[in-house]
């Protein structure tokens, strides 16, 4: 028996995990990224050479971004589609977690395309060649970087446009271009698309905007609705009790307009109310689970306070739980 985790509420997790709600955005998402494929692979049947496409994925912290490309390049890898060389093509992901100079980044860049650790204490230059050989030899026609704006500061002008001309080379690469994904929260693309010489301005010009918006409680109501129902079919859990505007109001304000938040809530609400041995979703589950993910009392919550929009600002709870960037 094991007397540190609840192998019950674990196995209510990874059900409630599995659900992959199908968002409008990411049916945008994947029409951008397709046709980034699509455009990669025409340009690869020609055997000429070649600069390739990507995608600039922006929005405020906890919007889903990095969920729906994770499902998405997943997905992709999965399918094995060979490329005109007959290989079958993948992307690598990696996210950056900290201020990363060209030398940390093209490193981390080496380990999530699986290569040694030995022999990197290489320059720059070096170790980007070293990740331009490994992605050829496996086959890897592209890189996600999530949290990109750590790839840049608001002070290093000269660093930030190294970085900017060493993404457009990946791209433009004669040898082995890749399709480049860069994410991250709304300061991205502010970075990107800075002025510059022309030659540095190109990076904008081969990347894709894909901005995830915040809910809108109005506009949004069906789709909140949805999303519910389809966790609550996979709980096996009455959601009726709470299908009203009221509630999706209340629950978006309470995650500061944030799908990802949403998700987060709902799933540790189901949790509760499974635990409980309860087939119906209550206001209670909702209470206990914002409670408990702000540190906040009971008894003061969004869920039941009539004032609740002047009393929960969602910008400080986002602060409370370190969810800005």
């Amino acid at each position: 028996m094991n007397t540190f985790i609840d192998m019950e509420t674990v196995s209510i997790a990874n059900r409630l995990k599995e659900v992959h709600y199908p968002f409008p955005r990411a049916q945008e998402l994947r029409t951008q990224f397709n046709s980034c494929l699509e455009d990669y692979y025409a340009k690869a049947m020609s055997g000429k050479p070649f600069e390739a496409r990507g995608l600039l994925v922006t929005g405020k912290s906890r919007m889903g971004k990095s969920r729906e490309i994770d499902h998405l390049i997943r997905a992709f890898n999965d399918s094995a589609t060979p490329m005109p060389d007959g290989r079958p093509a993948r992307f690598i992901q990696l996210r950056l977690w900290a201020r990363n100079s060209l030398t940390d980044l093209g490193s981390s860049t080496l380990e999530a395309l699986d290569y040694p650790a030995a022999g990197k204490e290489k320059q720059a230059r070096q170790i980007w060649e070293m990740v331009l050989k490994q992605a050829k030899r496996n086959g890897v026609i592209g890189i996600h970087y999530d949290e990109a704006q750590h790839a840049f500061t608001d002070t290093g002008g000269a660093k930030n446009r190294t970085m900017l001309d060493n993404f457009k080379a990946l791209m433009k690469e004669p040898r082995w271009p890749m399709i480049l994904i860069l994410s991250g929260v709304d300061g991205l693309s502010q970075h990107v698309e800075r002025v510059g010489p022309e030659e540095r301005r190109q990076l904008r010009h081969l990347l894709r905007p894909v901005r995830f918006r915040p809910i809108d409680p109005k506009a949004d109501l069906e789709e909140l609705n949805g999303l519910a129902y389809a966790y609550a079919k996979k709980a096996e859990i009455d959601f009726d009790p709470l299908s009203n505007a009221d509630f999706f109001q209340r629950l978006s304000h309470a995650c500061g307009n944030r799908w990802g938040l949403v998700i987060e809530l709902i799933i540790a609400a189901f949790i509760r109310c499974k635990r409980a041995g309860e087939a119906r979703i209550s206001l209670d589950h909702f209470v206990d689970a914002f409670a408990e993910m702000h540190g906040t009392p009971r008894d003061f919550s969004p869920f039941t306070a009539p004032d609740y929009q002047e009393l929960f600002e969602p910008d400080r709870l986002l602060e409370l739980l370190n969810q800005e960037d």
